[in-house]
């Protein structure tokens, strides 16, 4: 099992990014899919999932309304999009999945809201 993540960075507050995670090494439309962050100091939290189909998305309550959590079935990949982001947003954000009740994590993307 493999993710490659991509698209996180520095921007300012109100500013958007789009974030993609690329999975390989098991049937990524067989399983749902998840983010998390973990902020300096703070324990890893889950961000949004999404049902396998895609149908069914979670949402934490704090990026309600400004994340958007979507998955690509025909290329293995699963996206978070986030919009409105404030400095409470900055952190590590990691793509999740688990197979067989053992949880597999991609090595993690930083986004950082400062102006």
């Amino acid at each position: 099992v493999q993710f490659v993540e991509s698209g996180g960075g520095l921007v300012q507050p109100g500013g958007s990014l789009r974030l993609s995670c690329a999975a390989s090494g098991f049937t990524f439309r067989s399983h749902a899919m998840s983010w998390y962050r973990q902020a300096p100091g703070k324990e890893r939290e889950l961000v949004a999932d999404i049902a396998s189909a895609g149908g069914t998305t979670n949402y934490a309550d704090s990026v309600k309304g400004r994340f958007t959590i979507s998955r690509d079935n025909a290329k293995s990949t699963v996206y978070l999009a986030m919009n409105s982001l404030k400095p409470d947003d900055t952190a590590v954000y990691y793509c999740h999945t688990s197979l067989w009740y053992t949880g597999y994590w991609g090595q993690g993307t930083q986004v950082t809201v400062s102006s």
